[in-house]
């Protein structure tokens, strides 16, 4: 899964994507931490169960689930017609599954805003029109093909028009996509397009020092347009979270309680982000490690086991499932299943989040 850092220039884009995937947290955390291109790079999704887990089921290695993350390059306006950087920056956000949209909200007389001036909503509003713009050229490209070919009886290629014609009525309103519920088959008919406007978009309020809680006015008015929309936002102050990204563990957790925070935000937002995509996890946990697996929500046993090894879902025959309050209550395994707590699955069971798996396969 694959989530692009999307904004205008000068918003703290690529402060944010640099903390992310240079910080000492994620690459202690015994995933296999890389950084693919300059600006691709993995971070791992921080879960707490995985070390509660492990109190009782002791192994080598806690391996958390990762997001994969794409800096984009930044947009202006005009994108949709290629000015700056505009088909590299649309071309990219074709390939991502959900879009991740800094947005300013903190005001620096050094950091000089594109538009002259700080203002979060027209930041919001020139991504999402660029964006809108691109779907609809890409559409208007695509329904003259679709219908010749739907007039030699193709019933997909006359899905896809009906599909076509649905979403240009709806950019034609001003709508992006990720309001319009299109059937499952119409979806599919044109998933090949990577529509951006349709992609879950989660915005992240880039604030001051002086307002770690996103509770300005600034970041309060991405928080009102992010309701309307029915988006999430995340309030992130990106240049210190760089500086947290640095520490070891000792001056990290000195430097998050003089600040107030809980924990880092990008711990916050990894788990957003994971959240927007629509996915969730579920655990394997034994000696030589325990482990967060990446599944679609309402993903069933053998599509779960499947995230392992393909072999797992062919052959699957049952899934043994227990929680983790059954694992703090009785203290192991053995105990769960001397308490009759251990639940057989079948190939109909829908995965929950938090279930923790053995799978039995042919």
């Amino acid at each position: 899964m694959r989530a692009g850092i999307v904004g205008l220039p000068n918003v703290g884009k690529s402060t944010l994507f640099n903390a992310l995937t240079s910080s000492k947290a994620a690459q202690s955390a015994n995933y296999p931490f890389c950084t693919i291109e300059p600006n691709e790079g993995v971070v791992s999704v921080p879960d707490g169960r995985l070390e509660r887990i492990s109190r009782y089921i002791v192994p080598k290695k806690l391996v958390p689930a990762a997001l994969r993350l794409v800096d984009i390059a930044g947009i202006v306006k005009g994108a949709s017609e290629g000015e700056g950087l505009g088909n590299k920056f649309l071309s990219h956000i074709r390939e991502v599954d959900a879009i991740l949209q800094v947005v300013r909200c903190f005001e620096d007389a050094d950091v000089v805003h594109v538009a002259g001036a700080v203002d979060p909503l027209s930041d919001v509003e020139t991504v999402e029109i660029e964006l809108m713009l691109a779907d609809l050229q890409t559409l208007e490209n695509a329904l003259p093909k679709a219908e010749r070919t739907a007039k030699s009886g193709d019933k997909e290629a006359k899905l896809r028009v009906d599909a076509i014609k649905k979403c240009l009525e709806h950019l034609g309103k001003d709508q992006p996509l990720r309001t319009l519920t299109l059937e499952p088959p119409e979806a599919a008919a044109i998933s090949s397009f990577g529509l951006m406007t349709a992609k879950p978009i989660l915005y992240v309020a880039n604030v001051d020092e002086n307002d770690l809680h996103g509770e300005g006015p600034l970041a309060t008015k991405v928080r009102e347009r992010a309701k309307e929309i029915g988006a999430g936002v995340v309030a992130v102050c990106a240049k210190l979270e760089a500086e947290i990204a640095e520490l070891d563990e000792a001056d990290r957790q000195e430097m998050l309680q003089s600040s107030g925070l809980d924990e880092p935000a990008l711990a916050v937002l990894a788990r957003e982000a994971y959240r927007i995509l629509g996915y969730h996890s579920y655990f394997t946990a034994g000696v030589q490690e325990v482990r967060a697996w990446t599944i679609p929500i309402g993903a069933t046993a053998p599509q779960a086991a499947g995230v392992i090894h393909t072999d797992f879902e062919k052959g699957f025959i049952r899934a043994e499932v227990y929680t983790l309050d059954d694992l703090e209550t009785y203290k192991s395994e053995k105990e769960i299943r001397a308490a009759g707590k251990l639940r057989v699955e079948g190939k109909a069971y829908v995965m929950q989040d938090g279930d923790i798996c053995h799978f039995l396969f042919n």
